[in-house]
């Protein structure tokens, strides 16, 4: 795959899934309903879901079901419904490994600049999405990009998640959607971790999920050529981002939204 594959149509792209892959039933129910809503509407999908946590609050969090078993799964849905898929990577050790499972490795917000690392997932040929980190202005990111074209991998991504206010919030500044597109590179826009609220007293992020639906048309409204969703049939019993991801039964509605908005700023 190839971002050409997801910037090809008029519409946006969509990657969503789950926070975490919780197990092989989840995840293939999760896809398959995601992708049903997606080919009607015509928009480019790939499956989300992280194979591991490594960014936990606390040590008894929930990281995973176990790497290959998740890496695994991820595989099933792209032979099932076909759809790529995109999961997480956090050493320079596991690029190669995910990369054998999966269309798209990302790279953590927190991460954005370790040049190993994106040095890494740049050499296996796989799609790279790296996420502004929440301490950067979208400047920066330019040469987080430029690292993983001078290692020879010009399929890259710029994904906005918000940006640190104070000790326990995010703001996105849509300003910095127009300015990364500026560089060349398509720009994601992730509406539900936009709404987390980190370093809660309980050591569990807190969420303003009820916000979605409005940070996603602002997205849309400045041109964000994809968005990133993370969502569940019941998002209060995930293992993982329990408090900001989108019910799934939410998604089809508000796509068809987006869809509209996308439709009057084009003209």
């Amino acid at each position: 795959m190839t971002v050409k594959d997801l910037t090809n149509t008029d519409n946006f792209f969509l990657l969503a899934g789950p926070c975490v892959i919780e197990g092989e039933e989840m995840a293939l129910r999760i896809a398959e309903r995601v992708l049903n809503i997606t080919s009607k509407l015509g928009i480019p999908y790939v499956f989300k879901g992280s194979y591991r946590k490594a960014n936990r609050s606390r040590v008894d969090s929930f990281t995973g079901i176990g790497d290959e078993k998740a890496l695994k799964i991820l595989r099933k849905v792209h032979e099932t419904f076909g759809t790529p898929t995109v999961t997480d990577i956090h050493e320079t050790t596991e690029a190669a490994m995910a990369a054998e499972y999966v269309d798209v490795l990302q790279i953590p917000a927190f991460l954005c600049r370790q040049t190993d690392l994106l040095v890494a997932a740049a050499k296996t040929g796989r799609v790279v999405n790296i996420k502004k980190g929440q301490f950067l202005a979208p400047e920066p990111m330019k040469f987080a990009a430029q690292k993983v074209l001078d290692s020879g991998n010009p399929n890259v991504m710029l994904t906005e998640r918000g940006t640190t206010f104070g000790y326990t919030d995010l703001v996105v500044d849509f300003r910095g959607i127009p300015q990364m597109k500026a560089f060349g590179f398509p720009v994601i826009t992730d509406i539900t971790h936009s709404l987390q609220q980190p370093n809660q007293s309980s050591g569990v992020s807190g969420g303003l999920p009820e916000l979605i639906e409005t940070i996603a048309k602002a997205a849309v409204a400045v041109g964000t050529d994809g968005l990133f969703v993370e969502t569940h049939s019941e998002p209060l019993k995930a293992k993982s981002d329990a408090t900001n991801m989108l019910q799934l039964d939410l998604l089809e509605d508000l796509l068809k939204k987006l869809i509209r908005i996308r439709e009057a700023i084009k003209g």
